[in-house]
């Protein structure tokens, strides 16, 4: 989503400045935008690893509204526990599925990491989300917030839900040949005796069952075991 503005409301941590830069990053976003930053903060915060190109176009604003000018859709991110918000209150996941749909530029507001979005920040955006978090723990850190919801901005539900390829479960025979290496490495080993019962194989049988081996994976233990029972046998 190339046309998703980063708008850091009054930012004075140059950690956390350079953290949001480098999620944005990662999940490659390259607008940010800064209204208001304390000018210390966004100035050590251009060492961020990985993400100077973001920082070195980053945008200063005087204000939220300079800052959201030129955009559609204003969404503000709120922890949701000190103010009562007047605009609609979605979950991130819900929230980031209308921002991907929407035709045009958006701007994603955080607000500073003491107090948040302040009510006339607030009072730009059409509607806002949160992250559902621990309710005796609701605020996160501003670059850990940017982070998971650039995350869900870019996040493929069609891999989610993707069923994993199809394996192949070992056949009965090789689960059987399996079983009669283990046990012949283990009378060489003395873990048995020459004389185990049937009741022995059957507790090993029901063993070998329950991993549930793949007939790749069969076939490399069945490898492995021959070469352990090689080496019993042969003394070296």
């Amino acid at each position: 989503m190339t046309s998703l503005r980063v708008v850091l409301v009054s930012p004075r941590n140059p950690l956390n400045i350079g953290a949001a830069a480098r999620a944005m990053s990662n999940f490659g976003f390259i607008e940010l935008r800064l209204v208001n930053p304390y000018q210390v903060a966004f100035r050590e915060a251009k060492s961020a690893v990985g993400a100077g190109a973001v920082l070195k176009a980053a945008s200063e604003f005087a204000t939220v509204a300079e800052a959201v000018a030129d955009c559609t859709l204003v969404v503000g991110t709120t922890a949701g526990s000190h103010r009562e918000p007047r605009q609609p209150l979605y979950g991130l996941e819900y929230g980031a599925r209308r921002i991907r749909k929407h035709q045009g530029p958006v701007a994603l507001l955080f607000g500073s990491e003491k107090y948040g979005l302040s009510n006339d920040n607030l009072s730009h955006c059409q509607w806002l989300i949160e992250i559902r978090s621990r309710p005796q723990h609701r605020s996160m850190n501003l670059g850990q917030a940017v982070a998971v919801c650039l995350y869900e901005l870019v996040r493929d539900r069609r891999a989610a839900i993707a069923k994993p390829p199809a394996r192949k479960p070992a056949t009965a025979e090789q689960t059987e040949v399996l079983r009669e290496r283990i046990e012949e490495a283990l009378k060489l080993s003395g873990y048995y005796d020459h004389t185990a019962v049937a009741g022995a194989q059957r507790r090993l049988r029901a063993l070998v069952k329950r991993l549930n081996l793949s007939r790749d994976d069969a076939a490399v233990w069945l490898g492995i075991l021959r070469q352990i029972v090689w080496k019993l046998r042969s003394g070296s």
